[in-house]
């Protein structure tokens, strides 16, 4: 697993309720849990100051790196949209983002449609993207981002025909592809999960071993922001898997919550204050489950 990617599991996971900020040397710890060395995480938290995800501070002899306001956002976007149990309701309107940007700005061109696509939009014609969802502050932000203002058009709109608004989803998402990474991830947890429930009652199960399988299970359960849309129950199909991998993910979860929350704050106390954990979070009832 990616040192780097791993690092956003952490801050996404655990590190954001516990006011966004950790000493490196806790965080090091933690990644050591998971066969990454002092090297590669200085390495990987390093690239993310750089690219603005973080920031780095210097308390004493300490350094800590906090989420900048960029890192806080994606953060809990991402939260919202891994922890949601359901698909949302259809309004019925489409939002097209349609663009021509220039050759000499294909670098932002390239990393618009990699925003565009974790966002949860489909390219349904070259330069031409769509989502039925509400992503309207998303799009805004993207477009002061990269400052592309006078290459861009965005439109709200009902789809008129000829055909059904289900033929723009498949012409914009292959959903048998999502559906098939679905079903990998249920036959491989839906075991996993019977055997960490059994161990864990029979005290068999230690909570550094939980908190390598919750974040590892997170890990895994986040790269469908990547591939699936979220879209709307009204525009998928019969046979979507996507709820019972939410469901499996949400129980698994809070399986292995308490233990490994426990292990990560053993950990974290050696160089961060506790009293900095959000408020009222609760590892059996997390902020982000919705139904």
């Amino acid at each position: 697993m990616n040192t780097r990617s791993m690092i956003f599991t952490l801050y996404g996971d655990y590190i954001r309720h516990y006011g966004n900020s950790i000493w490196i040397g806790s965080l090091i710890k933690l990644l050591k849990e998971f066969g990454h060395n002092e090297q590669s995480v200085r390495a990987a938290i390093s690239r993310m100051n750089k690219q603005g995800w973080v920031r780095a501070e210097k308390k004493g002899n300490k350094s800590y790196y906090y989420l900048t306001e960029r890192g806080v956002d994606r953060m809990n976007e991402a939260a919202k949209r891994i922890f949601k149990l359901r698909p949302e309701k259809w309004d019925g309107k489409w939002r097209i983002l349609m663009y021509t940007i220039p050759e000499s700005k294909r670098q932002i061109r390239d990393e618009l449609r990699k925003e565009l696509i974790w966002s949860g939009f489909g390219s349904m014609y070259n330069s031409c993207w769509v989502s039925p969802n509400k992503l309207e502050k998303q799009v805004y932000a993207l477009i002061r981002k990269y400052d592309i203002e006078e290459y861009v058009d965005f439109f709200i709109a009902e789809y008129d025909g000829p055909h059904k608004n289900t033929d723009i989803i498949e012409k914009s998402w292959d959903l048998d592809e999502i559906n098939e990474k679905y079903d990998d991830f249920i036959s491989h947890y839906s075991q996993q999960y019977i055997i960490d429930k059994n161990k864990i009652q029979k005290g068999e199960m230690t909570e550094a071993e939980c908190f390598v399988e919750r974040t590892k299970l997170v890990h895994e359960y986040r790269k469908f922001l990547f591939v699936d849309p979220g879209l709307p129950e009204e525009l998928l199909p019969e046979k979507w898997l996507g709820n019972h991998a939410a469901s499996l993910f949400s129980e698994y979860y809070k399986v292995l919550a308490e233990p490994a929350s426990r292990f990560f704050e053993e950990v974290f106390k050696e160089g961060n204050e506790l009293k900095n954990k959000e408020k009222g979070y609760n590892v059996f009832d997390h902020p982000y489950i919705v139904n």
